[in-house]
């Protein structure tokens, strides 16, 4: 796990022998006292990069205070770009700072101000503390937690658990009590130790519907930001893995098993996924047909020449017993057309095969500690077989469901906009989703009764519902299965029409809830009651919706990373870049909630592109695979997952009762119509808790470091929630 860290401490505090002596664990420090800054990990050189700017005259002839800016990840910017970038920052304008192509972080100083920017999905986020008067930054929460010796915050977990894409409930909390998280599209200022969290993009208003581009328009900037963030992945000096920067060795501050030994090295250059779907496979594409070098240099045990490696899982226990005689199975048909796509002379395809080994809920004890828990802790396993046959940087299309798809409650926002006949052909596709019903005919006039409800309920009142169905165990409805958790991965019980018409809320439960005690969901209720309290936001309701399943997906999305984490290999999502996401973002919402609005959203990117030859079938939905790999993978690992509830710390710590998710886990895998996302949940944040109290040491060192690490009671605080 890679991660930066640093502190602004009041100028009254001095520095004293023993601060200067304290740092974290395997750490490269960019600049040092009064207010340092390090580099935690296995960063290539190419990695971090450091600019100064000349310092301003003072009116009296002096320079005026040092300037300078560290940008960490893969940034297209130039080094003269980023030099007026800093330049802009110091005059106040943050956006220029999130405005290069690429996934980054991005920390700039001016004298004793220091912005450290966050991104707009919430994949690369920054934290803060306060901490020896003044803050403590990171961009991980664990290091922050040591620093200060934290303790786990149960009504987080609760909150996270029962409302997962709710910012109502979560708010900027952490599972650490007293570390903080800054909300996407925001950054941190830090001014002599006193912390100030500023917005960066402009806010979209509830009464008036932001400007937005001709349908074709916006498809061409969608276009021209994803040629943008693959040329920077390409443009990137390539490395074998032996040529990366040295291992610091074991990180105390980390789980006993994450630093196992390797079973593989990622071959190096460019790879990609072509077994995610339409996203991947448009990523794959557009990076071979760039000009230059885009995949993996001959010589290096591949044979592929100049060519992208892309890469295709078939899970041979996902499908079994096939469907009628004749037609080809799912999965059958989504490997036929990688083979078809992969005949492209510029990309050497690879077939990775997997049985039971590589199901979900396999090789549950051996991963590593993540930063905070994930619902893809369960699929971490099986996809690093996936990412082991990869390149040492490896394009994937995660992200762009989210980015570009339309959450249901926007089609609450077309009739704020009395653009009611858009709903026409979304409706009718909902009508057809779950196949022929005596209740099919029903459907647009249920569809469009829930669109017109939240549309015409206030804000504070959409959240004081969800707090009372909270407080009485109301779950009548579906999870929501529009925005899927994390990496393909398990997938909600219910119909499409069922979990649209659910979704169509201001806030709502997660699917997990309905295993929670009633003191948890009590809790959560009081925080949604205190949030109906404040101000609403100025989003309408489908944006809100949106930005949150958004906010969501890019959290787990970065616990994925570490959980699944290959050494050496470098794991690029570039729908989730910031460039790509103001582009989705501006598609107009008559666009997107059209059937198969994503399919030909790619579709028009590769035309642009030069890309017309497809094969049949592409942009077609491949989830129905991932729903039976996930009852599989229970039902194979039922009697570890009893074991695992046996004596729990989630109740513990009060949030379970241990016999009803034991009854729960036997009735999914007897094939009751439960919701397995919301026990991947809980099977992981059970993990995750475990994972992090058998942790030894802390992340830091030296004569000033704290004496014990955070969480170090050594179980869970049983307390009254």
């Amino acid at each position: 796990m890679r991660w930066l860290v640093g502190w602004s401490c009041a100028a009254a505090v001095p520095v004293t022998e023993e601060r200067r002596t304290l740092q974290p664990v395997g750490a490269q420090l960019l600049w040092g006292d009064p207010d340092p800054l390090w580099a935690v990990g296995d960063w290539r050189p190419d990695e971090v990069r450091i600019v100064r700017a000349d310092p301003p005259p003072l009116a009296y002839g002096k320079d005026g205070p040092v300037s300078r800016l560290a940008v960490l990840g893969c940034c297209g910017a130039s080094d003269e770009e980023l030099r007026l970038g800093l330049v802009a920052a110091r005059g106040g304008a943050l956006r220029h700072l999130t405005a290069w192509p690429g996934s980054y972080t991005a920390v700039a100083q001016v004298g004793r101000r220091i912005t450290i920017a966050g991104d707009l999905a919430g994949a690369r986020p920054v934290f803060h503390t306060p901490w020896a008067d003044g803050t403590a930054y990171a961009t991980a929460a664990l290091p922050l937690a040591d620093l200060v010796e934290a303790q786990l915050d149960i009504g987080h977990l609760a909150a996270l658990l029962a409302c997962p894409d709710a910012p109502e409930a979560l708010g900027d909390g952490t599972p650490y009590l007293g570390v903080r998280r800054v909300p996407p599209g925001h950054a941190l200022i830090l001014r002599d130790g006193a912390r100030e969290i500023a917005g960066y993009e402009p806010a979209a208003s509830l009464a008036v519907a932001a400007p937005r581009l001709e349908p074709a328009q916006a498809v061409d900037a969608v276009r021209d930001a994803l040629l943008d963030a693959v040329r920077a992945r390409l443009a990137a000096p390539r490395h074998a893995p032996e040529t990366l920067a040295p291992d610091p060795g074991p990180v105390p501050g980390m789980g006993p098993a994450e630093r196992r030994a390797a079973r593989g090295a990622p071959a190096p250059g460019i790879g990609a996924d072509l077994s995610g779907g339409s996203a991947s496979a448009t990523l794959a594409l557009l990076a071979a047909g760039l000009p230059g070098v885009p995949g993996t240099p001959l010589g290096h045990g591949t044979e592929a020449g100049e060519r992208l490696l892309a890469v295709t899982f078939n899970d041979l226990t996902a499908e079994r017993g096939g469907g009628p005689a004749g037609v080809p199975r799912p999965r059958e048909a989504e490997l036929e057309r990688a083979r078809s796509i992969a005949a492209n002379p510029r990309l050497h395809h690879v077939v990775v095969a997997a049985g039971e080994e590589a199901l979900p809920y396999t090789e549950l004890d051996s991963g590593p500690l993540t930063d905070e828990p994930g619902p893809s802790l369960v699929v971490a396993e099986r996809h690093r077989r996936r990412l082991l046959a990869g390149s040492a940087d490896h394009l994937t299309g995660h992200g762009a469901r989210q980015v570009l798809d339309a959450h249901p409650a926007r089609l609450a926002d077309l009739l704020m906009d009395r653009q009611r006949r858009r709903l026409l052909k979304p409706v009718a596709a909902l009508a057809k989703a779950d196949g022929p019903s005596a209740h099919s005919l029903f459907v647009p006039f249920t569809v469009y009764r829930a669109a017109r409800r939240l549309a015409r309920t206030p804000y504070q009142e959409g959240v004081r519902e969800v707090a009372e169905r909270l407080l009485h165990r109301r779950f009548e409805d579906g999870p929501d299965a529009v925005a899927p958790v994390g990496p393909p991965g398990p997938v909600a019980a219910g119909g499409a029409v069922d979990a649209s018409v659910a979704a169509l809320a201001w806030c709502r439960p997660g699917p997990a809830a309905r295993w929670l005690t009633g003191e948890a969901l009590a809790e959560v209720s009081v925080r949604l009651q205190e949030a109906a309290v404040r101000p609403g936001p100025l989003e309408r309701p489908g944006e809100r919706r949106a930005r949150a399943a958004l906010t969501r997906y890019a959290t787990d999305h970065r616990v994925f990373e570490q959980a699944a984490e290959v050494r050496s290999q470098r794991l690029h999502t570039p729908f989730l870049d910031n460039q790509v996401v103001r582009a989705c973002r501006a598609l107009p919402e008559a666009l997107r909630v059209q059937p198969g609005a994503r399919a030909s959203v790619l579709r028009a990117v590769l035309a642009g592109a030069g890309i017309r030859d497809l094969p049949a079938g592409w942009g077609a939905p491949s989830q129905a695979s991932h729903a039976a790999a996930a009852r599989t993978g229970l039902r194979t690992a039922m009697s570890d997952l009893l074991a695992l509830f046996d004596a729990p710390l989630l109740a513990d710590a009060g949030l379970v009762e241990a016999r009803v998710v034991r009854r729960a886990l036997r009735a999914a895998a007897g094939g009751e119509p439960l919701p397995l996302d919301g026990l991947a949940e809980l099977v992981s944040t059970e993990l995750w808790l475990r994972r992090l109290l058998q942790r030894r040491g802390t992340c830091w060192t030296g004569a000033d470091a704290p004496r014990q690490r955070a969480v170090a009671g050594g179980v869970v605080p049983r307390r009254a929630l």
